[in-house]
């Protein structure tokens, strides 16, 4: 009986340490708050199709899910979501699992052509957030453009969303 017991209650431990190592659902700190002035992540480059796939493939050759986020410094929600991705559990989290580009979209007239290059409907609001699995295989293609009003959204559901995309 006691064996039984020992045999049970060490199945159920290890059962929970292996959940707790696989939970994604990791909670922002108090230290996770937007600092001022938010980023500026958007450098003015134009980008070709060979550059973003070598920017994939580094990702991947890294061990990392490559992310795109399509955007411009003069958006509000581009520059909260980069402010978002920089809190400090957020961007620890992002460091591990992610490799992170910024592409400028301008005024809706450069490097468009890149976001129809992945599949993605080619229409205006940024950002636009793409995460390929590290076979590049794009994951969010329907969800691309929900980001377009991160303002509205709590910091928790930004670190949820990628989260759960972890693969």
């Amino acid at each position: 009986m006691i064996k039984s017991l020992i045999k049970y209650l060490s199945i159920s431990y290890l059962f929970l340490i292996c959940t707790m190592i696989n939970a994604k659902n990791i909670q922002i700190s108090s230290e996770d708050v937007l600092k001022i002035p938010l980023p500026l992540p958007y450098n003015g480059l134009i980008y070709s199709e060979v550059e973003v796939n070598d920017f994939i493939e580094d990702a991947v050759n890294n061990l990392k899910q490559p992310v795109i986020i399509f955007g411009g410094n003069w958006c509000p929600d581009c520059r909260i979501l980069s402010g978002t991705l920089k809190t400090p559990s957020i961007e620890k989290f992002m460091n591990n699992h992610y490799q992170v580009l910024h592409i400028d979209v301008g005024r809706y007239d450069k490097n468009m052509n890149l976001i129809s290059y992945f599949g993605v409907a080619k229409e205006e609001g940024v950002p636009r957030v793409l995460v390929f699995d590290k076979n590049k295989n794009l994951l969010n293609s329907s969800s691309t453009k929900e980001w377009t009003t991160v303002r509205d959204r709590k910091m928790q559901d930004v670190f949820d969303y990628f989260q759960e995309l972890v693969k």
